[in-house]
């Protein structure tokens, strides 16, 4: 089975990556989250996409750790407060530049909505093409997660996860095209995608 690691291409390997400084740490990056945004799915949304961000960057770029967590927690930074699809993550741009964080981190945010704003830098770095698988997915299975008697991801399991997937009028607000080209970006079938998204939803108990 493949991972998010993206076999099919050659990818940078970890110790070539270099370590880079978000200028925000991980606890702050989660108080700015909140400053911006009082919805408490947003903030949970925010926490669940860092902590996944992080579990792949350990795989994959570990000295980069914090850095994929930051961008994680800070995706959405914007949305609540402004929310317009196509100038989404450019207002955000703006607040991390006040907060003098990383740019790298604007950019790297930017690149999820370039769907929505062909302006907007594409995902093409690995931890911006996995920001783009985790995001819309782990919402469909916070809601799978939601259905089950334990409220916990330890109840996922492939079968049921791609049947919720495959009928659209559940959790209707995930959209399957964002996930597939999530799957895409990350050479990946859905399969493969779901089966990985349901490892690391256990491993950082998704909510």
């Amino acid at each position: 089975m493949k991972s998010l690691d993206g076999k099919n291409k050659p990818e940078k390997k970890e110790e070539d990556s270099p370590a880079v400084d978000a200028g925000i740490s991980v606890d702050d990056a989660l108080e700015l989250l909140k400053k911006y945004n009082e919805d408490p799915f947003h903030i949970t949304h925010g926490e669940m996409v860092g902590k996944l961000m992080r579990y792949y960057a350990e795989k994959y770029d570990a000295k980069n750790a914090d850095f994929w967590q930051v961008v994680g927690i800070l995706h959405d930074l914007d949305w609540e407060k402004w929310q317009d699809e196509e100038q989404h993550t450019v207002k955000a741009a703006e607040l991390l530049k006040e907060a003098g964080v990383n740019p790298q981190v604007a950019h790297s945010i930017q690149t999820h909505n370039s769907d929505n704003n062909t302006e907007l830098p594409k995902p093409e770095l690995k931890m911006e093409r996995v920001l783009w698988a985790v995001d819309e997915l782990s919402g469909l299975l916070g809601a799978v997660i939601r259905m089950y008697p334990s409220h916990s991801a330890e109840d996922l399991n492939l079968k049921s996860v791609k049947k919720k997937y495959k009928n659209k009028k559940f959790a209707a607000g995930c959209d399957r095209d964002y996930i597939e080209k999530g799957a895409e970006l990350n050479d990946m079938d859905i399969d493969e995608l779901l089966a990985s998204m349901i490892d690391a939803a256990k491993a950082v108990d998704l909510k």
